[in-house]
């Protein structure tokens, strides 16, 4: 569906919705004004999906805040995150990646991480794949804040929680009270960005956003060196982006309706899955449009909250590659859905809730079509369904002392029935000390491209393949410094069973995914929090993580020492505000064997609200030392590593009326 009618229909809408009531200024909170503790007491909806503590989370969750993605001058959701303990990145000239407490097999397509926006999954049916780079249909700008949730959350999530769950929470049209628009320029890339968003709160309590935004790239002309297709040579012209967005939510009283548009489309210098090297043309494309629409009130003295949405999405994938002649690659995933969800604290001292989600994957087709000979076109398809039943119980023990206890059952039409555990118990030793003892369990149900994708020439299905699940102990203790520094110590350990993985199929010999392995990890992060009352604040962690398989051999690309480093400080000079960030990564072995070296990479940004009222200028130095480093690529790649890219100048302006 054409761009402009996934986007001006809705908007039309949204105005047409506002225009017939009265305006309500109504100034939003701003972030910098509030002290460590005030962020610290910021809630949390994406653990338990209602709102929570961050000390009465069942997991070391971490939140990053709107004023920290303007900060830092974070571009996408993998760059926020890659700022947390645990976690690192990888890039591929074609998607972003999330490796989580020393996972993050390339080629995984983030399957064990689950993304959510307003509670909405975004993981598709097909793929399983969790959208952290420029493919995430959001603007960077329209985020309120990033709840990281490290460890399972299966108990209430079901699917693809392994690892952890990412919720992000979109602004309101009362945080914009009005318009904003925004241009970005980035070189060497030549990259331009544009956004254009509104938003209102008005005396009749509707609330309403609107916003279009897009990203045109040129990219970089590399030198690639293809390995074993023996071709070299520079990409010229291949590294091109392009990205359109949309988002319009309005709300108003219990009832709320948004919907998230997104068309990404990457070309490909690389080579990416073989193909043919330096070949002008080929690319990958994403495109989302998911929908919601949440009921949320409460009744009985407000002891009972009734929460219901209905939801429906889809994701269509295409892409060019030239294998001699060009093969076109399309898969199409439609889903729907409803959840229904019932929180009660009628019962004293418990803080109970049921639930049922239900998932119909109306569509989850995968085409293959040879332009040159139209008989050798392959269509597979793989509906399906998910069906979960969840509760969880907070129990308060004792002013000081809680208990969790939680379970999902989930049925999925191809691997039946599986159960996901949790239990916690928290311990408010003091007013500002926390101790957490943390178990959860997760599975994950093999994906349609992993099970029944066959080409009978690069690989071939496995209809009898395995579910993967994982186990995780964790200890977590949370301190806090009089009122302006909080330290943070988090031991875990997780082992997986029946890992799936791209093995070799011993009747046809050609590639085919298979289950079986084991992989257990033992882990340490250490981080802190400290705010000044000039308005800098110092975010820093360590993380040491040991993750191998069950005979003994490391994991592809798992650093086992992480570094973070996160400074944002006033200047004395035109209103600027720094931002600095230092990530250090340890080596991560490669496919071949060989150990990829480990790095130190900095970014520097800048901005001011000063210049003009309303104007609010920037200029981000990314990799700001032109450090140059490498990461692992998965077995679809030619390369064994690919260099990433070198210093690049971002300025941006943002014009607020």
């Amino acid at each position: 569906m054409p761009f402009a009618r996934r986007t001006v229909g809705p908007a039309l809408l949204y105005v047409a919705l506002t225009a017939a009531f009265p305006a309500h200024a109504a100034q939003p909170a701003d972030l910098t004004t509030l002290s460590l503790e005030q962020l610290l007491d910021i809630s949390v909806v994406g653990a338990s999906k209602y709102e929570q503590k961050q000390n009465e989370v069942a997991a070391a969750v971490s939140v990053v805040t709107r004023q920290e993605i303007k900060a830092f001058g974070w571009r996408t959701l993998e760059e926020a995150l890659a700022s947390l303990p645990g976690v690192h990145s990888s890039y591929d000239r074609q998607y972003a990646y999330i490796g989580a407490r020393g996972f993050g097999l390339p080629g995984d397509y983030n399957t064990r991480m689950l993304v959510t926006i307003n509670g909405n999954r975004f993981n598709d049916p097909t793929y399983d794949a969790g959208p952290f780079g420029r493919q995430l249909p959001l603007d960077m700008d329209l985020i309120e804040r990033i709840e990281y949730i490290p460890g399972p959350g299966g108990a209430v999530y079901g699917q693809n929680a392994m690892f952890g769950v990412v919720n992000v929470v979109t602004r309101d049209g009362a945080s914009l009270n009005g318009s904003e628009v925004a241009a970005a320029y980035q070189s060497p890339q030549a990259t331009r960005e544009g956004r254009a968003s509104w938003g209102k709160k008005f005396d009749s309590g509707l609330d309403a956003l609107v916003s279009v935004s897009g990203v045109r790239s040129r990219g970089e002309d590399r030198f690639i060196d293809f390995g074993s297709a023996n071709v070299s040579g520079i990409a010229a012209g291949l590294d091109g982006e392009r990205v359109q967005q949309f988002f319009g939510r309005v709300a108003r009283g219990a009832w709320s309706f948004e919907h998230v548009y997104g068309d990404r489309r990457k070309n490909d210098p690389t080579g990416l899955y073989r193909s043919d090297p330096l070949v002008a043309g080929q690319f990958q494309r994403d495109k989302y449009a998911v929908s919601q629409l949440q009921y949320q009130d409460r009744f009985a003295d407000d002891t009972v909250q009734v929460s219901a949405r209905l939801f429906a999405g889809e994701q269509v994938y295409t892409s060019d590659l030239s294998y001699t002649t060009v093969y076109a690659f399309k898969t199409v995933s439609q889903w729907r859905g409803l959840e229904l969800r019932l929180l009660s604290t009628a019962l004293v001292n418990h803080k109970m809730m049921v639930g049922l989600e239900a998932q119909d994957n109306a569509r989850s087709d995968q085409v293959v079509q040879d332009l040159a000979n139209p008989a050798n076109d392959l269509l597979i398809r793989s509906p399906g369904f998910r069906v979960g039943l969840f509760a969880q119980d907070e129990w308060r023990i004792n002013e000081s002392l809680s208990a969790t206890l939680g379970l999902r059952v989930d049925r999925k039409n191809a691997t039946g029935s599986k159960a996901s555990p949790r239990a916690a118990l928290i311990w408010q030793a003091a007013p500002g000390t926390t101790f957490k003892a943390l178990y959860g369990r997760a599975h994950r149900a093999p994906n349609a491209f992993e099970r029944d994708y066959s080409d009978v020439v690069g690989q071939v299905g496995n209809p009898a393949l395995n579910g993967e699940s994982i186990d995780t102990l964790e200890l977590v203790a949370d301190h806090r410094i009089g009122q302006d520094l909080t330290v943070r110590a988090a031991a875990y350990q997780w082992n997986m069973h029946n890992l799936v993985t791209l093995g070799i199929d011993p009747v046809s010999g050609l590639a085919q995914y298979q289950s079986g392995e084991k992989v257990n990890a033992r882990g340490l992060e250490l981080s802190a929090d400290k705010a000044w009352a000039s308005g800098a604040r110092l975010r820093g962690s360590l993380s040491a993580q040991n993750v191998r398989y069950g005979g003994g051999a490391r994991l592809l690309n798992s650093p086992q020492l992480l570094g973070k480093l996160n400074l944002s400080a006033p200047l004395p000079w035109a209103g600027l505000r720094a931002g600095y960030e230092l990530h250090y990564d340890s080596q991560r072995l490669s496919r071949d064997g060989t150990d990829i070296s480990g790095y130190a990479v900095s970014n520097l940004h800048l901005s001011t609200t000063a210049l003009a009222k309303g104007l609010d200028v920037s200029v981000g130095i990314y990799n700001l030392f032109d450090k140059r480093y490498a990461q692992p690529l998965s077995h679809n790649s030619w390369q064994n590593a690919l260099e990433q890219d070198g210093r690049s100048v971002r300025v941006k302006a943002g014009l607020r009326f």
